[in-house]
């Protein structure tokens, strides 16, 4: 009997390819405006000097759980602006603007990868709704936060990021640790799924140093990238293995943790995930639990993470997309505007005489 042999080696489960615009090219298209450059120039500044602990503030991450909707993005960020200048002596609002899902297993990647959700999956337009979102919100004044997830995704978006995430999957890969120390936005990590420091801590260690490693440059050439390192890298604490770890005595376990790895004590609090047991309706109770801590003498939380949207809950995205509830997040559960309105109106009022006051570890 004659066997057939396969001769091909390489692209065997590739089905096939196409070229994508440089980011040189979108950002040509598309490009920063004024206005925009000192938006971000603005937000990354206070950040960092949030961080130094040069800025009494707290800054807040807050926005959708992922972005599906340019018209309910634009309507959330317009009402952001208006609760933003409330409460700017005491609290920075960055608008979380997430375009890229990590997924356990499978489903919709986000508004990058599949920007009609109906995994036709052109990546091209992705590129082009997803920059001109981040040009529109940062020339209304509001600064931006994105999760880092695609290694090449910001070479076209990250000039328009004052905060970048790095979420609990992809902390301890060791591509996602060299493209933050060349970042040019403070990035949080955060801890592992199973609620551990540890792969965070080696983050920080790492990020905060250079790193040399393959990527592409603007003009979309694969390049070997040369960092000088990250010092504005910081904790995420979002729970884990179905247990939170906002509280306080998690809080001083992970000031000990940072003390021993000689790490500035610099934490965000994510709100969401097992921090609120996956449930949206908890998260006020996460920032009210915070602000009570910062009362009783806290110094190590500086920042907060909330997951909001126009519309409480979740839903699943329908076939047919004109069934779609406007507002209302397709990934992870999110209170609504009227809750996160009151909720940082609450921690502004408990806190805004106390900040001022409070230094930095």
């Amino acid at each position: 009997m004659i066997m057939t042999i396969d001769m091909q080696i390489e692209d065997v489960n590739v089905r096939s390819t196409e070229l994508l615009i440089t980011p040189a090219a979108l950002k040509d298209e598309l490009p920063l405006s004024p206005t925009a450059r000192k938006t971000v120039i603005t937000g990354r500044q206070t950040i960092r000097n949030i961080l130094d602990g040069k800025d009494h503030r707290l800054f807040l991450v807050v926005g959708p759980c992922s972005i599906h909707d340019l018209k309910a993005a634009k309507e959330y960020a317009q009402r952001l602006k208006v609760l933003a200048e409330q409460v700017q002596d005491t609290l920075y609002l960055v608008m979380r603007v997430y375009f890229e899902k990590p997924r356990t297993t499978v489903g919709w990647k986000g508004l990058i990868n599949d920007p009609d959700m109906n995994d036709s999956f052109d990546i091209q337009k992705g590129l082009h709704i997803g920059r001109k979102l981040l040009l529109d919100l940062n020339e209304m004044g509001l600064p931006c936060a994105t999760e880092a997830l695609d290694p090449n995704s910001p070479q076209y978006m990250h000039d328009l990021i004052a905060w970048s995430a790095i979420g609990a999957r992809t902390t301890e890969s060791q591509t996602h640790r060299e493209m933050s120390s060349g970042l040019s936005s403070p990035v949080g990590f955060k801890n592992g799924t199973d609620g551990g420091l540890k792969v965070a801590i080696n983050a920080l260690l790492s990020v905060q140093n250079p790193h040399s490693f393959l990527g592409i440059n603007s003009q979309g050439q694969v390049a070997i990238i040369n960092t000088n390192g990250n010092p504005y890298g910081h904790v995420v604490l979002r729970g884990g293995d179905g247990k939170p770890n906002y509280d306080s005595v998690s809080v001083t376990l992970a000031e000990k943790e940072l003390t021993k790895a000689k790490i500035t004590h610099n934490l965000m609090i994510d709100c969401s995930h097992a921090n609120s047991n996956k449930d949206p309706a908890l998260q006020p109770l996460v920032m009210d639990n915070v602000s009570n801590q910062i009362l009783e003498g806290n110094k190590s939380i500086v920042a907060l993470m909330i997951e909001s949207h126009l519309k409480f809950g979740r839903q699943d995205i329908p076939a047919d997309l004109s069934q779609l509830t406007y507002g209302q997040s397709v990934t992870d559960g999110c209170i609504s505007w009227e809750t996160t309105e009151e909720a940082i109106l609450k921690m502004h009022a408990k806190l805004k005489d106390v900040l001022p006051n409070r230094r930095a570890v």
